[in-house]
C-alpha cells in the first residue's frame, strides 16, 4: 500500500469506518488521519500495536541495563541463581 492511500482526511474515518477498520486488520498497515491538513491520529490493528509496545518494553529494559553496566550495578550469574533460589525456595 502507498502511503498516499494510508492519508485519509477525518470525513473519510466517518463515512468509511468500517472499510478502514476492515482495511487495518487485513494488511497490518496504520491509516494516518488528518484534521484541517495535519496529522491528527493513527488507526492501526491491534496486534501491530500490541507488537509495538512490547518492543518499546524491551527497549526500555536494554536502556536500563546498559546504565547498570555503565554504573558497575551487577552481579555474577552464580550470584543471581543463588539469590533466585533464595527467594524461591527460602
Amino acid at each position: 500500500m502507498q502511503l498516499s492511500e494510508t492519508i485519509k482526511p477525518i470525513s473519510y474515518l466517518k463515512s468509511k469506518t468500517a472499510e478502514i477498520i476492515n482495511s487495518v486488520n487485513e494488511n497490518r498497515q496504520a491509516i494516518i488521519i488528518t484534521q484541517n491538513g495535519e496529522a491528527k491520529a493513527i488507526i492501526q490493528d491491534i496486534k501491530s500495536y500490541e507488537n509495538l509496545r512490547n518492543s518499546l518494553s524491551l527497549l526500555k529494559l536494554i536502556v536500563q541495563s546498559e546504565e547498570d553496566i555503565r554504573n558497575d550495578n551487577v552481579i555474577s550469574q552464580d550470584e543471581m541463581f543463588e539469590n533466585l533460589e533464595k527467594k524461591l525456595f527460602g
